[in-house]
């Protein structure tokens, strides 16, 4: 813990050391946080670098309040709605048109493992993947999620069930197909 300390100070002299250490420290954890926000592993990298940018700057702000940890990790979850809300102003209607129609199904999941069902989250369109995470993952509240996106508490809830419905669809399909290979 001294270590991280002394890390920090030199990251706070703008040491490339001591900031390739931190990079270093924190990277693998926060990529796997990119990544369940992310739409690809690309996006993922450009969400972390990013994360970090942001992180070296605003560094000085960290009062040592909670863990360094967990306010890095907010500066990538920060960061990968910021990416998400410049994706989304830049799609045309039938992108947006394509993620609707989806089949409503409220039958429960088989057994799945971690990285599989990880895999599925990250194929969800991007606003039902957003609140997904933010809901289950991270554990925010609807009024919370709908603060940090600017969308009614509703929208948030209306898009966690969709994109449970989708999940259970598509778990529901691979078992199928799984059946029908046995």
């Amino acid at each position: 813990m001294e270590s991280l300390k002394k890390i920090v100070k030199g990251c706070l002299k703008n040491n490339k050391t001591d900031q390739y250490r931190l990079y270093s420290h924190f990277s693998k954890k926060m990529y796997g946080v990119c990544l369940r926000y992310a739409g690809s592993y690309d996006e993922a990298q450009d969400i972390l670098q990013e994360g970090f940018i942001k992180v070296f700057d605003k560094l000085s702000t960290f009062k040592g309040k909670g863990s360094l940890e967990g306010w890095i990790k907010r500066i990538m979850i920060h960061t990968a709605i910021e990416k998400y809300r410049e994706r989304i102003y830049h799609l045309t209607v039938e992108e947006i048109s394509e993620n609707g129609g989806y089949v409503q199904d409220n039958s429960g999941p088989e057994k799945l493992s971690l990285e599989e069902l990880l895999n599925l989250i990250q194929l969800l369109p991007d606003q039902y993947r957003l609140v997904f995470n933010l809901s289950v993952l991270e554990g925010m509240s609807h009024k919370e999620i709908g603060e940090l996106l600017g969308i009614t508490e509703s929208t948030s809830r209306s898009n966690l069930s969709r994109a449970r419905n989708i999940l259970q669809e598509w778990i529901e399909r691979a078992q199928k197909i799984v059946e029908k290979a046995i």
